[in-house]
């Protein structure tokens, strides 16, 4: 855990997968060696990111338009990676994010259909040339994702079981397309077995660059 100071870690994955429950765990235990901590959250993070957050999750945006809705979470993410990200990064904190671009490609993209091409345009004016060091995946099937969901839905988890489909196909390209960035972890085992995967995967992945550099 003493590695990831000064490094951009991100938690990415379907509703319902369980990566905001290990992202706590990981939270937690790098805090607990002494590695300074910022943690984020997306949509949100910021107090303009969570007047956004409340929009885009609100059931009463029924009519909200897939451009739109784009456009705010990457609002969102602008004010976050130029307010608290990237000041952190450079003051030698871990940077922990519960989602970030890639859910954009997941959800707006593969689901929801925007063209990749417009969503990576948008992207280079609102990240700033910001990009994690390393993307966790947590990888689960509909069934169990929607089982694990709280009976409350937001907007986006409400989306149905197709649509989550397509955000979980989403994913795992974009595994495939950046093996040296992205690792997927198995998320539909036990919380304890998730837990140590995704301790492994870290250890590796950073263990890995410290013997390249």
């Amino acid at each position: 855990m003493t590695r990831l100071a000064g490094r951009f870690v991100v938690f990415e994955g379907p509703d319902g997968s369980g990566k905001s429950t290990q992202f706590r765990r990981f939270v937690r235990a790098a805090q607990t060696v002494g590695v300074p901590v910022c943690e984020v959250r997306e949509p949100g993070g910021t107090v303009v990111g969570e007047a956004i957050r409340a929009i885009l999750l609100d059931h009463a945006q029924k009519d909200m338009t897939l451009t739109c809705e784009m456009m705010l979470y990457m609002a969102s993410r602008a004010q976050l990676v130029e307010q608290r990200i990237r000041p952190a990064v450079a003051s030698g904190q871990l940077v922990a994010a519960d989602r970030f671009l890639p859910s954009t490609f997941a959800y707006q993209g593969t689901a929801g259909g925007l063209a990749r091409a417009d969503i990576e345009a948008v992207a280079r004016v609102a990240l700033l040339g910001c990009t994690p060091d390393l993307v966790l995946v947590f990888d689960v099937d509909e069934q169990t994702a929607q089982q694990r969901l709280s009976p409350l839905l937001d907007r986006m988890e409400a989306k149905g079981r197709e649509f989550h489909r397509k955000v979980r196909e989403g994913y795992r390209q974009q595994v495939a397309e950046h093996p040296t960035r992205y690792r997927r972890v198995d998320a539909s085992l036990s919380e304890a077995e998730v837990w140590e995967q995704v301790r492994a995967v870290t250890r590796d992945f950073f263990a890995g660059k410290a013997e390249r550099t």
